[in-house]
């Protein structure tokens, strides 16, 4: 935090309390919010202003208690006892008071200046339940401000408590009484208070973080008293522990929690009132059906079929009416730009025009992304995306993964449309550390968001009748692809990684709203659409240099320039004593080969015959001159003869800038790399161009289609579109729907993008697994892409039938290791101190 005048508020609670939605209706940020737990990774910032000044604002991760284990707790922590806030608002779920106020009896221990916010007031009355804040205020001496964060409420009255209770630090009045251990908590407060430098420090917290084990209250007093002090108060407390738990025959931790439990329940007399005893919630209907142990997997695959049906299978038909648009803006961009010569085109022309045809090639999956992005946002704030985590919690601790690494999942693509980087990122909540390690190496197979754009394009141009089978395929396939390798490393190079429960919470059933819908959907495509005007463009400066570099050698040029002369020499030849031979010759040459190819690609994209006459009305009014040239008019001899002649020689001009294009590609510094690595990857199928395409979407997934998309360029008088480019050329050359799935493989297997590189050393801390993200898949994948080709090549075997073989072989492996080989088995925390603690789960009950 920056050196403030003002007050520090920390909004500290459980997951899905609704702290994210309080933070925005306090400070007016716009932060995404979404109805399952764990959507705040880390802390956010935050500011507003009232009548006495300025309140700076921080988002918590949110948190089940203040343990040391997981990720969010950690930052929690360090925040609360580091920063020590004015004031800590306490976000309750009203729905839940009973769970969520053991959060409020630690923060209370951590002598934190409290305002409770009792927040879902709405849904705690859709569920029959009846809330007093006032009694709830009595009971606990803090100060309670009732809100309903997602329509506004309670702003006001929310801004007004936290200013107030900002100059009351004292003494929590919130205290539970922990009977035959209050002794020892007495002892150990005593002795901690004879330390100078404590003072500051909560020492009740203090002395229960002890008596419980606590590293991090360990940490603490190493660094105020000096590892032998703080090793003698561990001895103190260890032998306080040997007693009680040999006179009252229980755990000591399950008594600090049992007796917190207690208290909540006295607290909360009368506080609460049910007005449907016994009667089941809306939530509790839906959840008999959808967690059904038959009916949900069934419904989970569905959703993820419609998912992709609906957005990649039928989203796909409105690119044919992006594309135009996009054509437009080319032809717009070219007319801003220096006008190209007979062979070579100046630098700032084949650069701009790379630039605009690398964007278009990707923006033309707006459509596709919208509905996609719109779809997960429904999921997301219905309730379902939790249930997600619930249905496949079991599935992916049989694997070595935990339930928390669902979101993650999610996140990176489990549905398509995510990234690899947030879904890295938000591994710091998964406390078991071998499943957190597994998650991290495995978000990257994910369908995130840069992958959809190849995909697409490859079933377009292989599988035009078969789409929707296969994005069914690699919809789940990668799923499958994960579970497999994440079992393969937490019984290989994980197995000694160390291991934590589960904890999930289900929360209600919403209705989502549009307006939510609609903002997430433009919000998400909106930094698609920014990635592709930032780090795509950049990358594809960068390809555009390593293509053009050295350039074709002198000789070359020379015979290119030769050829150029001899058609021209035969053109002019061919029109003399022609009437038009003047405007068709010397100078005029090489703007009417421009006004021509012009001409032909506006004639190719007008659409019916109205387009058609604004097209000639335009070109006429261009260049009078020249129109003659490209429409005769009719009985206009000396106008047909130039035509045809121009024809022909537009069609040699076309011929000549394709072979030097493809010569200098071929001899540029990227086209040698992807030469050379020809050797390696043939068994895939992959030719260079392939090979250059791979090698610049690891600085960015999307740059793979983008880069096809300048390799397989338009001529100058078409505007195709990349599936017809790229697969009139790949088929020419001989290319089958193999080689498809093979790319699609190993595209689906490849190492993460250069950023999720990053965050895997950020995450790890360690450039060992850096490097590991890099070299495992790259191998795993070109062996799976290889296998595939190769023998797919040697039976005959259609791409459709090869995807087909790999899925269900994937799918029976699957079943087969889940199934019938025993999980990788927990491996406990290690000892901190004397006693080796195992993690107590917070209570999990309902109002």
């Amino acid at each position: 935090m920056p050196e403030r005048k003002g007050i520090l508020v920390a909004l500290a609670g459980q997951q899905n309390a609704g702290k994210s939605t309080l933070f925005n209706l306090l400070t007016g940020a716009r932060q995404h919010v979404a109805n399952y737990p764990g959507v705040t990774v880390d802390k956010k910032q935050g500011r507003y202003s009232d009548r006495e000044g300025v309140v700076y604002t921080v988002d918590l991760p949110g948190t089940y208690s203040l343990s040391p284990f997981s990720m969010e707790e950690r930052v929690a922590r360090e925040f609360l006892l580091g920063e020590r806030p004015d004031v800590v608002v306490d976000v309750l779920d009203a729905a839940n008071l009973h769970r969520a106020l053991h959060l409020t009896v630690q923060l209370s221990e951590m002598q934190q200046n409290l305002v409770l916010a009792l927040n879902m007031m709405d849904v705690a009355a859709r569920s029959g339940l009846q809330v007093d804040a006032d009694r709830l205020a009595a009971r606990t001496g803090l100060p309670v401000v009732s809100t309903v964060g997602n329509r506004g409420k309670g702003r006001g009255d929310l801004r007004r408590a936290v200013r107030s209770a900002a100059g009351q630090r004292g003494p929590s009045p919130l205290r539970v009484d922990y009977g035959p251990l209050e002794a020892a908590i007495q002892e150990l407060e005593r002795q901690l208070s004879s330390w100078p430098g404590l003072e500051e420090l909560p020492l009740r917290w203090l002395a229960l973080g002890l008596l419980q084990g606590d590293t991090e209250a360990v940490r603490l007093l190493r660094q105020h008293m000096g590892r032998e002090a703080a090793r003698g108060l561990q001895a103190s407390a260890g032998r306080h522990i040997q007693v009680f738990e040999a006179q009252e025959g229980v755990d000591t931790g399950d008594h600090i929690t049992r007796c917190r439990d207690e208290a909540i329940r006295g607290l909360l007399t009368e506080v609460i009132r049910s007005q449907r005893e016994g009667r089941p919630t809306l939530t509790q209907r839906v959840d008999r059906i959808v967690l059904n142990r038959w009916i949900a997997p069934a419904f989970l695959v569905l959703t993820v079929f419609l998912i992709y049906q609906i957005s990649i299978v039928w989203g796909y038909e409105l690119t044919n009416h992006t594309w135009p648009l996009l054509a437009g803006l080319r032809e717009w961009v070219a007319g801003l730009l220096p006008d190209a010569g007979f062979l070579v085109d100046p630098y700032t022309r084949s650069l701009g025009l790379w630039l605009v045809d690398s964007a278009n090639t990707l923006l033309n999956y707006v459509p596709i992304f919208l509905i996609l992005f719109a779809l997960i946002a429904l999921i997301e704030d219905s309730g379902y995306m939790a249930r997600i985590a619930f249905i496949l919690d079991k599935i992916l601790h049989r694997f070595g993964l935990h339930g928390q690494s669902t979101l993650p999942l999610i996140l990176g693509g489990v549905f398509a449309g995510g990234c690899a980087v947030p879904g890295v990122m938000a591994t710091k909540g998964i406390p078991d550390q071998r499943a957190r390690m597994a998650t991290i190496l495995t978000v990257p197979f994910m369908n995130c968001l840069a992958k959809v754009p190849l995909y697409t394009l490859l079933l377009g141009i292989f599988f035009p009748g078969e789409k929707t089978l296969m994005m069914f395929y690699i919809s789940t396939m990668t799923l499958v692809f994960a579970l497999l390798v994440s079992r393969l490393l937490t019984t290989t190079v994980l197995r000694g990684q160390e291991t934590s429960p589960f904890i999930m919470e289900l929360p209600r059933y919403h209705l989502p709203t549009i307006t939510g819908v609609l903002r997430r959907a433009f919000d998400r495509t909106g930094q698609y659409i920014r990635k592709v005007g930032t780090v795509v463009l950049a990358v594809a400066v960068v390809v555009f240099v390593l293509l053009h570099f050295p350039g074709l050698p002198k000789a070359q040029q020379a015979e290119f320039a030769a050829r150029a002369e001899a058609a021209v020499e035969r053109f002019e030849n061919a029109l003399q004593g022609n009437a038009y031979a003047a405007a068709a010759t010397g100078a005029n040459l090489v703007p009417l080969m421009n006004y021509y190819t012009d001409y032909n690609r506006a004639k190719l994209n007008a659409a019916g015959a109205e387009g058609s006459r604004r097209v000639a009305e335009r070109f006429q009014t261009r260049n009078p001159d020249f129109y003659p040239l490209v429409k005769p008019p009719p009985g206009d001899r000396d106008a047909r003869k130039a035509w045809r002649e121009l024809r022909v020689l537009a069609r040699e001009r076309k011929s000549l800038r394709r072979e030097m294009r493809e010569q200098r590609i071929v001899q540029s510094v990227l086209g040698s790399i992807g030469r050379g690595l020809e050797p390696i990857t043939r068994f895939a199928g992959f030719d260079w161009k392939i090979n250059v395409a791979l090698l610049s979407s690891f600085a960015a997934r999307e740059s793979s289609v983008a880069t096809l998309g300048v390799l397989f360029q338009p001529d100058e008088d078409g505007n195709a579109t990349l599936e017809e480019r790229m697969g009139e050329e790949t088929r020419a050359g001989g290319a089958t729907a193999l080689l498809a799935v093979s790319m699609i493989l190993f595209f689906a297997l490849y190492p993460p993008c250069l950023a999720t590189t990053l965050m895997v050393k950020v995450q790890t801390d360690s450039y060992r697994w850096m490097v590991f993200s890099i070299v495992f898949p790259t191998a795993l994948g070109l062996t799976v892409a290889s296998l595939v080709y190769s023998i797919g090549t040697a039976v005959g075997a259609t791409g459709l039938q090869a995807m087909s073989a790999v899925y269900w072989g994937a799918v029976i492996l699957l079943l087969l290791v889940g199934l019938l080989v025993r999980p990788p088995q927990p491996t406990p925390l290690r000892p901190t101190g004397e006693r080796n603690h195992r993690r107590r789960l917070p209570f999990m009950g309902g109002a």
